[in-house]
């Protein structure tokens, strides 16, 4: 009989905790929603009209998101302001999407699938995105379908691991995405600058292998329950590098190229990691800026 009494005790707060999230993400759910629906119209206009606006509109809308999500965003470093640029990044979640896209104006360069995703893939077109599909029969045609991007003065972010991953590793850069840096034609090169981004803390915890599933989205994970999942979660901290651009030495080819961002993603991924794991202080370090 006193067990059972305990049980019943120590039960509510789990219960009591489990109600808040759920309260919460109902909350999220319905500004993301309405976040979305108010700037979705400005900025079909303003791409029907070949506006400006068009370009600046999708930061504001990411940063508004990140704010919804209660996200805060540490950056070291800057983005290059030179145009055209090509931003090269690791990728473990849907969420470095508004965490890199409130940080700057740019596109992304996606899989051909998420052109036909309802609703995501509508956004994704009215920022521009570049959609690649992973065929070699269709190198080419993607190859010069960036080029002409750079070739537009643009800024492209692109996740050379191909896939998404549990936000614990970095996976080897594929290089083919790097041809378009490669045959770029002589007076529209992009500034090629590599981008780690880590998660540092989850639900003020420091952030375990264990844990990062929570934000990273990978493998054969479901979206709308995982969306779920990141509505209900309290407070998440990402830490955004930007390292030097890429100096001339090391752009002689697409695979060197290739090489010398994933060595610095890597290493600046796994130094963060451990910090992450080794210090759960959700004070900043010197030199980092907080947005969000």
């Amino acid at each position: 009989m006193v067990f059972h009494s305990m049980q019943t005790v120590t039960s509510l707060p789990t219960h009591k905790h489990q109600t808040l999230r759920r309260i919460r993400a109902s909350g999220r759910a319905l500004a993301t929603l309405c976040w979305t629906l108010l700037l979705l119209p400005a900025q079909v206009a303003s791409r029907a009209a070949g506006q400006g606006f068009a370009d600046k509109l999708p930061r504001l809308y990411h940063s508004g998101v990140c704010r919804i999500l209660g996200i805060e965003v540490r950056v070291v470093g800057s983005p290059v302001t030179l145009r055209p640029a090509l931003f090269v990044a690791n990728h473990s979640s849907w969420l470095d999407i508004p965490i890199l896209g409130c940080l700057m104006e740019c596109s992304f360069v996606a899989k051909s699938e998420v052109e036909r995703w309802p609703g995501v893939g509508l956004l994704a077109r009215l920022q521009r995105t570049e959609f690649v599909e992973r065929t070699r029969q269709r190198t080419n045609l993607h190859v010069t379908g960036i080029q002409r991007r750079f070739e537009e003065q643009s800024r492209l972010v692109m996740f050379p691991e191909g896939t998404s991953t549990d936000g614990s590793r970095v996976l080897p850069f594929k290089s083919s995405l790097f041809s378009s840096v490669e045959r770029q034609m002589k007076g529209s090169v992009p500034v090629v600058q590599p981008v780690t981004v880590a998660y540092m803390m989850i639900d003020g915890e420091a952030a375990t292998e264990q844990t990062r599933p929570a934000v990273a989205w990978y493998g054969d994970m479901e979206f709308a329950p995982h969306l779920w999942g990141v509505f209900q979660l309290a407070r998440i901290v990402v830490q955004v590098t930007f390292h030097e651009p890429v100096p001339e030495v090391c752009r002689q080819s697409r695979k060197t190229l290739a090489k010398h961002c994933e060595r610095v993603v890597v290493a600046e991924h796994a130094r963060l990691i451990g910090i992450a794991r080794d210090d759960g202080d959700s004070r900043s370090p010197a030199g980092v800026d907080r947005i969000g």
